[in-house]
């Protein structure tokens, strides 16, 4: 065995201890550091938890129309100064004001420090109940505004509508059809039969009447534009209950609004 070679292994082992002793305690320092830093972010965040601040501050409200923003923040839960800002749960918090009939969709957006807006899309009118010679908005969802209102072209006036589930159905089926589709209809009559419950009459701007079936009344309905267009400006009927077809009306005797 080399003697040499014995000195120059003790030799850097000696120099490499102090090396080794450095890196330790500059580990150990590390880690002290991190478990400072640690201590004082709990502390930090114990104090902050205690302070107003960590509490939200205001609500504000905006999109909404029909629905009150008092009642949209009655809704949400969210008190003022009580309601932990940070731990706010923003789904659970939309799904409660989404409760009510009004809303269709509610979102909620936090501002740092401590702010809350509560976003507000509410179901759009999509038709106009006539009752008793006054008229009052449908919305999407059938829900009937109870102030009365001169209709638009929002869409049709519906008559006869007393029957709330029906109403409710009608609405959801014209939500599908286009915007220019549904301004082409003038009013639609329930018109109920033994043989169909869904029965209905709709009376055109353009002059044509028109037989359908709630429950199939959007599929069928989306075929009208293709229809009168072959029919060569001949105004009658048109049946869309089951089998599809045309009746002319018969001359001097248009068909007039009895809603049967």
């Amino acid at each position: 065995m080399n003697p040499n070679h014995e000195r120059e292994k003790i030799v850097n082992i000696e120099e490499r201890i102090p090396k080794i002793k450095e890196q330790r305690k500059q580990k150990a320092n590390r880690r002290l550091i991190s478990f400072i830093l640690l201590f004082f972010m709990m502390v930090l965040i114990i104090v902050y938890l205690q302070m107003p601040i960590s509490k939200v501050s205001s609500v504000s409200v905006s999109g909404n129309e029909n629905v009150s923003a008092k009642e949209v923040a009655a809704l949400s839960d969210i008190h003022n100064g009580q309601t932990e800002f940070w731990s706010l749960n923003k789904k659970k918090t939309e799904e409660k004001i989404e409760q009510n009939k009004l809303v269709k969709k509610a979102a909620i957006t936090k501002a740092f420090p401590n702010k809350v807006n509560i976003s507000i899309e509410e179901y759009k009118t999509i038709a106009y109940l006539q009752k008793n010679d006054v008229y009052y908005e449908v919305l999407e969802n059938g829900t009937v505004l109870p102030s009365e209102v001169t209709p638009d072209d929002a869409g049709p006036i519906l008559v006869n509508w007393t029957n709330g589930k029906k109403r409710i159905r009608m609405a959801k089926e014209l939500e599908k059809l286009s915007g220019s589709l549904k301004q082409s209809i003038s009013e639609i009559y329930y018109t109920p039969a033994k043989m169909d419950n869904d029965r209905i009459k709709l009376y055109m701007n353009d002059g044509y009447v028109v037989t359908a079936s709630i429950k199939t009344f959007a599929s069928k309905m989306k075929t009208y534009p293709s229809i009168i267009s072959q029919l060569d400006g001949k105004k009658g009927i048109i049946h869309l209950e089951v089998a599809t077809y045309f009746e002319e009306f018969n001359k001097g005797n248009a068909d007039k609004k009895k809603g049967n």
